[in-house]
């Protein structure tokens, strides 16, 4: 396979704080390389560095070889000739990559208007092939929705269609799984592998999942603290026993404590929730109802952990914002320790929502980018009854942060300054502000490494047992939902198909469907 690019030496820092030391790298067209690397080991960086988007205050040196050019040498302008065209990035979080208020064709077509000579129609024409191409066909999902009439894995797919749109030399994936289930996370890699073989794409896969990269790449090359420190074909990386970096990436099957009882008293109740959208079609055609959410009924005792599966799309995180009082569209009766939620009044309401919180898919879009991060994670104090000075302020933060793997050094940084797992972890430090009854976190581990999942997993284990919390988890990851969860529900189109004690329903599924969800979640491919 012949060289398309090459980093040599690749080193960048921040003021006094390397970030990067002597990255050296080589991809060939056709061959998909795995760059595995903890939270904040420098995997985004080195994209970026090569997309040419490190940040302003950031010093680089050595060398990024695309087509015999240095790309560190080139200006702006320059580098904007290239970006889509030769090298193109699928972004970690598909909401803020995405232009909220541009429809998604609009969005692929403008990649096509950029670099080639066609007409606006055309372009049009073309991005809805490229959609289609991702599994969006327009007679399905319309190329005139917008970023948040989509679900999480809806909008990473658009990421995907723009990225793909010119056919570039290099394409870069920076965990472009993360948000989405088993079966079309089986779907999406597929696609990037039939990318890579049949246009000749030199692809690079950053994710902090072993077995993801297990069942694509050619070669694996593993970033720890900003330096490489081990690099090989895929068929040596996995051989058992054989590879001691390896280990920090695997997930150990840990089966948590758990305490369900039947005599314990329901904190959550959840009731005929349904939640419906009109759909506006042409003049003569009139609307039509879509149900997103299909008459769902369910409780959570004090201390329960259940477990919310399904693929992108079937109404999992809408079900969600219902709980929250935050779907104007939704019907139905929740209830929070036998008080009807929302409550009537402001002063009420306030203080029940001090008992329900939760984390949501994107954690960056959530975050006001221009607080500081003991602003971002103090922010739900306001529903508690008594003040907070400053200094009991920057103390609850630290705590919080502490708690969950952060230094005391996060609260004076802002949300830019942090990779995508550590923001994830900021945005739980928040949802505990309150010690709340029930958290409901929509896809809170998924932009974690192993270490760190496990980490958290066992610190919101630990609030469950100690505290009495309890926790919604909403996931595709069927081994969080399996090492922490008591019950388990299995959601498709709208309805639960079927619901029951975890390792019930993962040893004996009754659904064929959650059989297929069970089967399709990857596994480390062993040499």
């Amino acid at each position: 396979m012949s060289e398309a690019l090459a980093v040599k030496s690749l080193s960048l820092r921040i003021g006094e704080t390397h970030i990067l030391s002597g990255i050296n790298l080589t991809l060939r067209a056709g061959e998909i390389t795995g760059l595995v690397g903890r939270s904040g080991s420098g995997k985004s960086m080195t994209a970026l560095g090569i997309m040419g988007l490190t940040p302003r205050s950031a010093v680089t040196s050595g060398e990024i070889i695309l087509d015999g050019e240095n790309l560190i040498s080139l200006d702006e302008k320059a580098m904007c000739a290239i970006r889509g065209r030769k090298v193109a990035m699928i972004f970690q979080e598909p909401m803020t990559a995405l232009n909220p208020l541009q429809p998604i064709g609009v969005q692929v077509a403008e990649t096509f208007l950029t670099h080639s000579d066609i007409s606006r129609a055309d372009a049009i024409k073309k991005a809805s092939e490229t959609l289609t191409r991702v599994g969006m066909p327009p007679d399905e999902i319309s190329p005139k929705r917008r970023p948040h009439e989509l679900s999480g894995g809806q909008r990473q797919r658009v990421v995907i269609a723009i990225a793909i749109a010119m056919t570039p030399q290099i394409l870069i994936a920076d965990e472009p799984t993360t948000a989405l289930d088993v079966t079309t996370q089986a779907e999406i890699l597929d696609l990037l592998k039939t990318l890579a073989t049949e246009d000749n794409i030199a692809l690079l896969l950053i994710t902090h999942d072993l077995a993801v990269v297990s069942s694509i790449a050619d070669r694996v090359a593993v970033i720890k603290d900003g330096s490489i420190v081990a690099n090989s074909p895929v068929e040596h990386f996995y051989k058992r026993d054989a590879n001691e970096v390896a280990g920090e990436f695997l997930p150990a099957r840990v089966k948590r404590h758990t305490s369900l009882r039947a005599d314990k008293e329901i904190v959550l109740k959840v009731e005929n929730i349904v939640c419906e959208y009109r759909q506006n079609h042409t003049l003569f055609a009139g609307s039509s109802s879509f149900t997103a959410v299909d008459n769902i009924s369910f409780k959570i005792a004090k201390g329960e952990n259940l477990g919310l599966v399904g693929e992108s799309g079937c109404g999992k995180s809408t079900l969600a914002k219902a709980m929250l009082a935050l779907h104007p569209l939704a019907k139905g009766q929740v209830t929070i320790d036998g008080k009807v939620f929302p409550a009537v009044s402001k002063k009420d309401m306030r203080r029940m929502r001090q008992k329900i919180q939760i984390v949501f898919q994107d954690p960056y879009s959530s975050f006001n980018p221009r607080q500081r991060i003991i602003d971002i994670v103090t922010e739900p104090l306001h529903l508690l009854d008594q003040p907070f000075s400053a200094s009991e302020k920057l103390e609850r933060a630290i705590a919080l942060l502490n708690s969950v793997g952060l230094d005391d050094a996060a609260a004076a940084k802002h949300p830019h300054e942090f990779s995508g797992g550590q923001r994830q972890r900021i945005a739980i430090a928040r949802a505990l502000a309150t010690e709340p009854s029930i958290i409901v976190l929509d896809e809170a581990t998924s932009a974690l490494d192993i270490a760190a999942r496990n980490k958290v997993l066992d610190l919101l284990q630990s609030l469950s047992h100690e505290r009495g919390v309890s926790f919604l988890f909403i996931t595709h990851d069927l081994s969080v939902i399996r090492d922490i969860t008591d019950r388990v529900m299995v959601m498709r189109n709208g309805k639960i198909v079927e619901s029951g004690p975890t390792e019930d329903v993962f040893l004996n599924p009754a659904e064929p469907y959650t059989r297929t969800l069970i089967d399709a979640a990857p596994v480390i491919e062993w040499r």
